[in-house]
Parts: structure tokens; sequence; C-alpha cells
């Protein structure tokens, strides 16, 4: 590896610890470096605090240092004012001189600006040290900003002859208590959980994180005629919870109904409302109905399948997939977890 490369690493490793705390931010990791040693480093670890140029910059003791050093960094420095300053301009204060940047940023607030900050001020600037790592890292970012939509993944527990739930689709579990133990952790990862109707109303499930340190998602369930029973979990009131509906109904404490167009796609107008809202990724914990739906119109970006070992013989078929290549392939206890990615992503 060379030593472009070994201190971009460094950044992107730092970068991927403020994973599910810096979001909607995108996560970022910086690295000073001066004559071949590193001297400061930091990354994006709160949203709504400082950005990781700040906190490499800060960790510095001798800021003498800085004009002669090369500052590392995952993502293009902002240029706009936020929940904080611009971090190009933070750098420039500091006399920096030289920066080299993993991914541009594709948010039309900075998109070149802090780029053309920087050369304005007499920087070097390089772009492209491991890029391809970068936008892997921030997928979720990059999907959100290019295709205007969350970054959807898909999940699902399916028996080894193929069904998803029992016959009326009375639930079942399928997958073991590792595979729990992973969903849960999965959950602290992406900003939402989306299930539709069937899966509400017969699993009446709590979408939290009971299972795993980490941050709980927003819940977002489609109820296109209001039939979750208020005695469900999902119209608890206890956590942000979005109700994307057809009907009009008023909103609670925690708890927002969205009156979506009879005329227009559900799942367009849905996606569409959530980008505004800036969330960034959901995962899909939704029955057959959902999944291929959101299938057949390439709304996915990960599926995540795990295959059991128990049959259950008859009962509600699991997604029918098209053929589509293999990401990886890994056993979870006693469950095999086939996890595929969208091309388009």
């Amino acid at each position: 590896m060379h030593t472009e490369e070994k201190y971009m690493q460094r950044a992107l490793d730092l970068a991927a610890l403020g994973s599910g705390y810096a979001r909607p931010n995108p996560i970022v990791g910086c690295v000073v470096v001066h004559k071949h040693k590193i001297i400061g480093e930091g990354w994006h670890q709160q949203y709504g605090g400082p950005h990781a140029e700040v906190n490499a910059i800060n960790s510095v003791n001798d800021k003498s240092l800085l004009p002669h050093s090369r500052v590392y960094v995952t993502l293009e420095p902002c240029s706009h004012y936020g929940k904080t300053p611009p971090c190009a301009d933070f750098l420039i204060e500091h006399g920096v001189r030289d920066v080299i940047i993993c991914n541009p940023d594709p948010n039309p607030l900075v998109a070149g600006r802090g780029v053309k900050k920087l050369l304005d001020a007499g920087c070097k600037v390089h772009i492209g040290v491991l890029e391809e790592e970068g936008l892997e890292l921030n997928r979720r970012f990059f999907t959100f900003q290019t295709k205007k939509r969350p970054y959807l993944v898909l999940k699902w527990a399916e028996s080894a002859d193929g069904f998803i739930a029992l016959p009326n689709y009375q639930a079942t579990q399928i997958s073991g208590p590792l595979a729990k133990q992973l969903v849960h952790k999965w959950r602290t990862q992406e900003q939402a959980i989306l299930v539709g109707t069937r899966t509400a109303l017969h699993d009446n499930p709590q979408l939290n994180v009971r299972h795993w340190p980490g941050q709980v998602p927003l819940r977002i369930a489609i109820d296109k005629q209001l039939q979750i029973p208020t005695t469900h979990h999902l119209l608890d009131d206890n956590q942000p919870t979005l109700i994307y509906t057809l009907q009009e109904k008023a909103s609670t404490a925690h708890t927002e109904f969205i009156n979506l167009s009879p005329e227009g796609v559900f799942l367009d107008q849905m996606l569409a409302d959530l980008f505004q809202r800036n969330i960034q990724s959901v995962l899909v914990e939704g029955g057959t109905v959902l999944l291929e739906t959101l299938l057949q119109n390439s709304l996915w970006d990960e599926i995540r399948v795990f295959k059991s070992t128990k049959s259950l013989s008859h009962g509600i078929k699991a997604p029918q997939l098209p053929p589509l290549s293999i990401a990886s392939k890994t056993m979870v206890g006693d469950d095999e977890l086939t996890i595929y990615r969208n091309r388009l992503s």
C-alpha cells in the first residue's frame, strides 16, 4: 500500500467509528500527517457535533506544524454553514496548505465548493485516493444524494423450503437467536425501519432495539386504510413513528400520519417524502407483498436473506428473487445469510 493510501485507510477506519451516530450526515474521518508521522486525527462522532476536520486539527498539540503538514480527509470539506461552520474555512484559518481527499461531496450545498475554497486560498488539493473504498463506506449518503431517496436494505428470513410465514400470515420464528441479534445490530445502523400493513397487523412488531446497544431507529409503517389497531405496538407513541396512509388522521406526540394522494404511485410518494425528511437509509422488514413490489421496481440497494434449516411445508411464500450476483454468503449460527447488492448502487 502506498503512503497516501495508508493514511487515507486510517482516515476511513476512523470514519467508520461514527456509523449510526453522525446520520443523516456522512461518516467522515481525518488524519493530519507531518514528516510521515500522524500528529492528529479525528472523526465525525455525533450529528450536530464538530466535524472530523475540526476534531483532527484540535487534537494536534503543536499547531505551528500545520502549515507544513498534510491533511487526509475522506470527504470533501464542507463549505457552508449548517450545524457547524465550514470545515474548509477551518482548515484555511489553521494554515493547512496540503489536503488529500478521498471523495468529492455530491451534496449540492458542497459539490466542489469546498475544494474551490481550498484552491483559492492557495492549498494543494488531490482527490481520489481510495475512492472506491470511500464510496462503499458512505454508500447510504451517496445513494441518498444521487437517487434522491433513502438507501433501501431488504431483509427477510425464509424456511429451508422457501416460506416466510405460516398460513394466514401467522408469524413463526424462522431464524435462530444469533440471526435475531444481528438484525437488532442492523437496526442501529439504519435510520429507519419499514413494514407493510400485513406485517404490522399479524406480527405486531415493536421495531425497536432490544438485543444490541445503539441508536433506536425511526419506525415507518404503510397503512393505507388505517387498519392497525391502536392497541398494537406501532401506535404506542413510545418512539418516533411515521404512518403512510390514504386516510386523514390527526398525529399524536410521536406518531405522524402522512396522507398521500390516491392519484400518485404510493411508494414513489413515500420515498420522496422520506427524502424531504432527510431519512438516508431504511431497513425493510416487510412481508412478501411489500418486498416483491420493491424488487420489481428495482427500489433496493441491498438484500439480506437468512435461510433456515427448518421447513414449514406450507404457508406464505418468500419473495422470489431474479438471478442476482451474490455479494457474500456466511453462516450466522445455524442460518445461512446471503447478501446481494444492486449493481446500480
